[in-house]
């Protein structure tokens, strides 16, 4: 996408009343998030990959601020080991694989996280109870961002 159409696209979002706008065209998709009166973007493009069009994430404008650090976490965070979507059940409208209060045992699956149209069960690497959910089911996540925190 043109950086120039972008440009555009933030200011538009920055100065109206939406809060999210999504954009999908041929050669990529950008989602662009309002929070905090600053847009964050969210680009994927498509990968040079023979067996079809597969989607990747490719890192935000350098144009927008980052945001901010989450606060420190009390208890075990459990953290994406991966960049891709965030999903909390093995499919839509069946029941979370992890809630908070519910007790967990290492190894056992908590969450789902589709990368490149491959669904990746990630499993809980300590036992304990889930005390909070740090991530909306099917968000965007980076590696290395908290998922959930395990006490």
């Amino acid at each position: 996408m043109d950086l120039r159409k972008l440009k555009t696209l933030i200011d538009l979002v920055s100065e109206s009343n939406i809060s999210e706008l999504e954009i999908t065209e041929a050669d990529g998709k950008v989602r662009i998030v309002k929070a905090d009166a600053r847009p964050t973007v969210m680009m994927s493009a498509p990968m040079a990959m023979p067996a079809g069009n597969h989607v990747g994430a490719a890192p935000a404008a350098p144009a927008v601020p980052a945001v901010p650090a989450a606060p420190v976490e009390t208890g075990h965070v459990v953290k994406s080991p991966m960049v891709g979507t965030f999903y909390r059940a093995s499919s839509p409208g069946a029941k979370p694989l992890a809630e908070v209060g519910q007790q967990v045992k290492e190894g056992e699956a908590i969450c789902i996280i589709e990368a490149m149209k491959i669904m990746n069960e990630i499993e809980a690497d300590k036992s304990g109870t889930v005390t909070k959910v740090m991530v909306e089911n099917g968000q965007a996540v980076e590696f290395g961002q908290p998922l959930f925190v395990i006490e």
